[in-house]
């Protein structure tokens, strides 16, 4: 089996674009792993259809467009500025490193014997998926920090798909394509305000003179 059909790779790639930047990254470069989740989410979506059809074409078009670009777009623009782009996703500490994970061990309990089976290892990684979007919820109050949370989330919910016996209709994808969208417009519009009263502005370098 070649790496494009492999169906486990998509998933170990979406796993590791979610657990990085929850235990390394910056909020700089949540963008960045936003839209390497959505490329994975297309990669899944190409292994399961392998025909180009309409849904599959459909599918592609949502990833490309909101999710790996539109959506990665409107929050980088959103981090311009503010000091919250400097900071970690989720503290960097030990009692943090290890709740985390621990989730991740739990939340690969739904995916027993997920070497052998792919749809284990899809719930393994929509649960681990899931947990660190909470654990950040939970542990970083930074407004930018918790919208990357909530949009984790939704990737997950995108993800889940790939485990139904027949996609979503139309109709669903579109409700679910402007969740996603108006989540980060919604969010973004609220840590602007915050920005203009000040609240998140960059902290001013004293002078020490």
């Amino acid at each position: 089996m070649n790496a494009a059909s492999n169906p486990t790779l998509p998933l170990v790639a979406c796993l590791i674009a979610t657990v990085i930047p929850v235990f390394f990254g910056k909020l700089a470069v949540a963008p960045t792993w936003l839209s390497l989740q959505a490329l994975a989410l297309g990669w899944i979506a190409l292994n399961k259809h392998h025909a180009l059809d309409f849904h599959t074409l459909e599918a592609g078009l949502e990833v490309l467009i909101i999710r790996a670009w539109l959506v990665p777009h409107l929050l980088r623009r959103t981090l311009q500025g503010t000091r919250a782009a400097a900071l970690d996703v989720m503290p960097s500490n030990l009692f943090a490193w290890g709740v985390a994970v621990a989730l991740i061990i739990l939340a690969f309990q739904f995916g027993d014997g997920a070497r052998a089976d792919v749809r284990a290892l899809t719930l393994g990684v929509i649960a681990a998926t899931v947990t660190m979007a909470f654990l950040v919820l939970a542990t970083n109050r930074e407004p930018v920090a918790q919208l990357v949370a909530l949009l984790f989330m939704e990737n997950a919910l995108a993800l889940f798909e790939s485990l139904m016996p027949e996609p979503w209709p139309l109709p669903v994808h579109l409700a679910i394509s402007g969740v996603y969208v108006g989540t980060v417009a919604v969010g973004s519009w609220l840590i602007r305000g915050q920005l203009a009263s000040g609240i998140l502005a960059p902290k001013p370098i004293e002078d020490d003179s």
